[in-house]
């Protein structure tokens, strides 16, 4: 009875109940289908974009991000409010980007379909988005297929923790101590992958803000 009350304590002193979707996963943590289908509903689009932009490939994302719902809602029942729902749920959703890549690379030697580019048009928040969110966007006037295969290639270019990162931190909003605590790294690593990242994508981006002046 100790135990049992201790534990209660430890997460009424954590400060994550204040968390709306913790309250969701708790009420779900019940057995309540209707609180996990509204943490789906918030997640799921936001899942698949980022899975896309890992891997390439749209219809792996889409399974990716069921899978980390199938993931949690297996686990539900032993579920505890350690962390914010969203750090706790792309912890997950990293793990399973690592172990895609790792089996991906595997497969290398299979050769695999090519994703055609129109595929992104698929996304919810596709090429277009990031370049915004990045600040980093041409100041040349770009279609938006243009503008998608430019921003893409450029993100294709960061290792896939860079990739991430961004990720996490531009489309999640997510603060250096909430990234390191999802990706398992240091502040100081966190910040030092974004500023490799932004400078990677500076330098593939700038011929495009180059022609942008120039037009101007």
């Amino acid at each position: 009875m100790t135990v049992t009350t201790n534990v209660v304590s430890n997460i009424e002193d954590s400060g994550y109940l204040y968390d709306p979707e913790v309250q969701l996963m708790l009420r779900a943590k019940k057995d309540d289908d209707e609180a996990f289908s509204k943490l789906v509903t918030t997640y799921q689009d936001r899942l698949t974009t980022i899975f896309f932009h890992m891997t390439q490939n749209q219809e792996a994302a889409e399974d990716l991000a069921q899978d980390v719902f199938m993931r949690i809602y297996r686990a539900r029942h032993g579920y505890q409010p350690n962390a914010k729902f969203s750090t706790w749920l792309f912890r997950i959703a990293n793990n399973l980007a690592i172990n895609a890549h790792r089996n991906k690379v595997r497969r290398k030697e299979i050769a695999l379909p090519t994703v055609e580019s129109t595929s992104l048009n698929a996304v919810p928040m596709g090429g277009a988005a990031l370049a915004e969110k990045s600040s980093l966007m041409p100041t040349r006037q770009l279609d938006k297929h243009e503008l998608q295969s430019v921003v893409q290639k450029a993100m294709d270019q960061l290792n896939e923790r860079q990739r991430l990162t961004v990720l996490l931190h531009k489309f999640e909003g997510m603060s250096y101590a909430e990234i390191g605590e999802t990706m398992e790294l240091s502040v100081p690593a966190v910040k030092s992958l974004l500023s490799r990242a932004r400078e990677s994508l500076r330098v593939a981006l700038e011929p495009y803000m180059q022609l942008g002046k120039e037009s101007h």
